[in-house]
């Protein structure tokens, strides 16, 4: 009986940290976008590999606006949930993604639906924009909490 509570107490912990982590802001370098977005290296035409709508903050650490908008994005990311993904580019950390993009300035975000080309949207946005591009772009509602 213990090796049966036990158990079913571990897969809750796991599923726990699960459900958490996918609630999150991931940070994306050259080959996890790759691996997760768009393999910019070995196709020329858009071919996204999420399950789900994504927004991908190009962003660098010294970045006064970037440093501003990224807690909205983690807001966001909260409050939507399992609805769509937000990841982190750092482009000095990845110039290989953001050559790609062609990512001048920062920050800048690319706004990518499950079907359909992805959308690029530059400066630091307020939490209004951010939700009307969900909408539109990505076409998914916003939930209740902050309707």
């Amino acid at each position: 009986m213990k090796k049966i509570f036990f158990a079913l107490f571990v897969t809750m912990i796991n599923l726990s940290a699960f459900s958490q982590a996918a609630n999150e802001v991931i940070h994306l370098d050259d080959n996890s976008f790759k691996e997760k977005v768009f393999d910019f290296t070995n196709s020329k035409e858009w071919n996204f590999k999420g399950d789900k709508p994504v927004i991908v903050d190009f962003y660098a650490t010294w970045c006064g606006p970037c440093k501003r908008v990224a807690p909205v994005l983690e807001e966001l990311q909260k409050e939507y949930g399992q609805d769509i993904q937000i990841y982190k580019v750092d482009t000095d950390k990845s110039p290989m993604v953001s050559g790609a993009f062609g990512i001048k300035s920062i920050p800048s975000f690319l706004f990518i639906p499950v079907k359909g080309k992805p959308t690029m949207a530059q400066g630091a946005l307020p939490k209004e924009t951010f939700v009307k591009a969900i909408k539109d772009v990505l076409g998914v509602n916003a939930p209740e909490s902050i309707k």
